[in-house]
């Protein structure tokens, strides 16, 4: 059993399948695949597996992935063709997705699993650029369609064990997701929540820290930042397994895509 604890994160998984288009989106992602890189340096081999919580996948129920070979769910229109055909063939874990349902349901949180869905790009455009080599074990886990943030931060709570047992959480979404407001170059609201979030995630104590995400409509700008949350929730699952351990920033950029606002976070320390 290794003996590091694992932080947690909340990360930005970019647009589409972004790391497979360098041609088509020039230098757009540069830093956030740095901070990428950056992260994956800095766990070193300590993650022997990856959960992610997903943006891209709702259920009635939380619903964790458990097939050994995962397929590929191409949940995007409109990109060139051989975005149809990318791969990324980390393998599945049925034990830990097993691990994952029994956690939750111990917990009374309802949880189930399935065997047939594949890597959605909330997933595989975020693990490419952080484990290019595919050689860990990656389990999805979906969002609870009610977005509950409390029902949320509870199941991060109830996940936090895996911390101890080589597990590497990551929240997936994204700290801004308008896409109406994407490419309109009114992109203050961005800046409005970011600065929201810098104070919730890094510069509060951790029971506040938990008082304001449970409040999270009522920041500034915030369903113009989010008029869906379902890229915000998965935060709330990262927040939970981080109990009361400390937030840092690890990527933000003010101008991505000219003007727009984005971050990523890290909760608990790396101890190497």
């Amino acid at each position: 059993m290794p003996s590091q604890r694992l932080p947690t994160y909340f990360l930005s998984h970019g647009g589409g399948p972004w790391p497979w288009m360098k041609d088509q989106v020039g230098n757009r992602y540069d830093r956030l695949e740095a901070s990428l890189a950056k992260i994956r340096h800095s766990l070193g081999d300590a993650p022997r597996a990856v959960l992610v919580v997903t943006g891209h996948w709702e259920e009635p129920h939380f619903t964790v992935s458990s097939s050994d070979r995962p397929g590929m769910l191409y949940d995007y229109y409109g990109f060139p063709p051989h975005t149809y055909r990318i791969t990324y063939p980390a393998p599945g874990s049925p034990t830990l997705a097993a691990r994952v349902e029994a956690l939750l349901n111990a917990g009374g949180i309802v949880c189930g699993h399935d065997a047939n869905r594949g890597f959605d790009h909330g997933t595989f455009s975020l693990m490419q650029p952080l484990y290019p080599e595919a050689q860990r074990p990656v389990v999805q886990l979906s969002l609870q369609d009610g977005f509950d943030p409390e029902l949320h931060i509870k199941a991060g709570r109830l996940l936090a064990p895996l911390r101890d047992e080589g597990v590497l959480i990551i929240g997936s979404g994204s700290s801004y997701h308008n896409l109406r407001q994407w490419y309109s170059g009114s992109t203050e609201t961005s800046h409005q929540f970011d600065a929201w979030l810098q104070q919730t995630l890094v510069r509060s104590d951790p029971a506040e820290r938990e008082r304001r995400l449970i409040a999270w409509e009522s920041a500034p700008a915030a369903r113009a930042a989010h008029p869906r949350e379902e890229h915000l929730l998965p935060l709330m699952v990262a927040v939970g397994a981080a109990e009361n351990e400390q937030g840092v920033c690890v990527y933000h950029q003010d101008d991505f895509n000219g003007s727009i606002a984005l971050s990523a976070f890290r909760f608990g320390q790396i101890v190497t």
